[in-house]
């Protein structure tokens, strides 16, 4: 099941992924299971992560970040164009 957020959590969430470049970039393949390995380990080392969705089709880059964060159990912050930023908290040892 995915993460949800509060809108509170949401906006703090995006003040902070604001200043963030996309550390992985969605390509032509698609979301192949080395892509999902990628954003786990950044997601995993930083909590807050932006993804580049390559493409022009706006309902399929939408598709993508639905994928992504059921995927990787992490929570949309917010997608704007074609930057998705995704929150996941960090796993307590």
């Amino acid at each position: 099941m995915p993460l949800t957020l509060t809108p509170r959590e949401r906006a703090k969430l995006k003040a902070r992924a604001h200043s963030l470049e996309p550390i992985v970039q969605l390509g032509q393949a698609g979301l192949t299971p080395e892509v999902v390995a990628e954003i786990d380990r950044a997601l995993a080392a930083h909590e807050l992560i932006k993804i580049r969705i390559g493409g022009d089709d706006r309902q399929a880059r939408r598709e993508s970040c639905r994928e992504i964060c059921e995927r990787a159990g992490a929570a949309e912050v917010q997608q704007i164009g074609k930057i998705l930023a995704i929150w996941r908290p960090r796993e307590e040892e």
